[in-house]
């Protein structure tokens, strides 16, 4: 009978909508909690585990206990056998909760252990399997339910749901085939301050699904820099007077505020009112509350290797806030060689509303230059 670990971070991600960019350390996970920020985690990992207690209700379930994954199966009625490594009472979890764990799962010989969590629970993992107390170093397969802010890591799938069949199918896969896939280091602390700093930290092995797995994150090229000013004033030529324009992250969205000649959040989320800066670096609470009854336009770049446009590194941009908004007033961005990069991917959207996901899906244009525009298939 396989056996399959799974590990809850119950803080991941919490930091994203109330504009935190992560919640790695305690103080941060505090100022996340005093902005009013939710765990995600667990109803992400709900998610992913649905998929397999429906595929595979044989399959034994080791886990740690409350929020790391005892109350994600209770509530799947899911039997689990609980391994040590217990965490500290409450939500609050540290790394070494986290690498416990999966040194313990790997020693209690899971063939698969899924995570819900970002990049710096994969890194956590990461070093845990490759310690020097580890006697089966890398012999274990990780897969990551993406529920961090970031995970510019290339061992998630594209979403829960996506994670729950692909852990289904490689259980019931005799040959249960792996890839090594690159855990990325993000430095949180350079990137709250708005610069991204990452590096290689390691490898885990992810089960090879080419098409449900994400890929790493992609830097911009010094070629897109011109394709850049063309698309910031194709968006300015088109602006409305009197119509909020929310303008996600990133070096292609932040070419519109240096056009404009306003400051830019190059990693958060700002407001712009009749070509002025409204609002600098917005929680999701601040963006409703600007919304309210006025016009607004959402102005969204397309993620480098990746293809998201909603669910990675800018979840301040909400479920709610883009219903309040309205599909039909989203503008996409996206230099030509971003698109090209994709190989015929489709865009992607992971918003942790299923059904908004599938209102999102199916074909968008994209803004490539001043002139220029292609139409580009989403999905979730």
């Amino acid at each position: 009978m396989k056996k399959l670990g799974l590990i809850v971070n119950p803080i991941a991600g919490m930091g994203g909508r109330v504009g935190l960019k992560g919640t790695d350390g305690g103080d941060v996970y505090r100022k996340a909690l005093a902005l009013g920020a939710k765990p995600r985690a667990h109803s992400r990992a709900v998610e992913a585990l649905t998929i397999i207690a429906d595929t595979l209700p044989e399959v034994t379930l080791l886990t740690v206990a409350g929020s790391m994954g005892e109350d994600t199966a209770r509530q799947l009625g899911m039997p689990a056998v609980l391994i040590d490594g217990a965490p500290r009472e409450g939500l609050g979890t540290t790394p070494e909760d986290t690498r416990r764990a999966a040194l313990e799962m790997q020693r209690n010989g899971a063939d698969l252990l899924l995570f819900a969590g970002g990049d710096g629970t994969a890194r956590d993992i990461c070093d845990a399997l490759k310690s020097a107390d580890s006697e089966r170093s890398m012999e274990i397969a990780v897969l990551g339910i993406p529920s961090g802010v970031k995970m510019h890591s290339a061992v998630f799938a594209l979403t829960p749901r996506r994670a729950g069949e692909i852990a289904a199918s490689f259980l019931t896969d005799e040959q249960g085939t792996v890839a090594e896939a690159e855990v990325m280091d993000i430095d949180e602390d350079a990137f709250r301050s708005g610069r991204l700093s990452a590096t290689l930290h390691g490898y885990l092995d992810v089960p090879q699904d080419s098409s449900g797995v994400q890929s790493t994150k992609s830097g911009a090229a010094a070629a897109d820099d011109t394709a850049g000013i063309d698309i910031a004033r194709r968006i300015i030529a088109d602006m409305v007077d009197d119509t909020l324009y929310i303008i996600g992250p990133g070096t292609t969205t932040a070419g519109i505020s240096g056009a404009l000649g306003i400051p830019n959040t190059l990693l958060g989320v700002d407001v712009v009112l009749n070509q002025q800066l409204l609002a600098s670096d917005a929680s999701e609470n601040e963006l409703l509350s600007l919304i309210n009854d006025r016009p607004a336009k959402i102005v969204v770049s397309v993620i480098g290797g990746q293809g998201y446009i909603f669910g990675r590194g800018n979840q301040q941009i909400s479920p709610r806030v883009i219903r309040r908004v309205g599909k039909d007033n989203i503008i996409v961005l996206a230099t030509r060689r971003k698109l090209l990069e994709l190989r015929g991917k489709p865009l992607l959207v992971d918003t942790g509303d299923s059904e908004l996901d599938e209102e999102l899906s199916g074909y968008v244009k994209v803004v490539t230059g001043y002139r220029e525009s292609q139409v580009h298939r989403v999905s979730s």
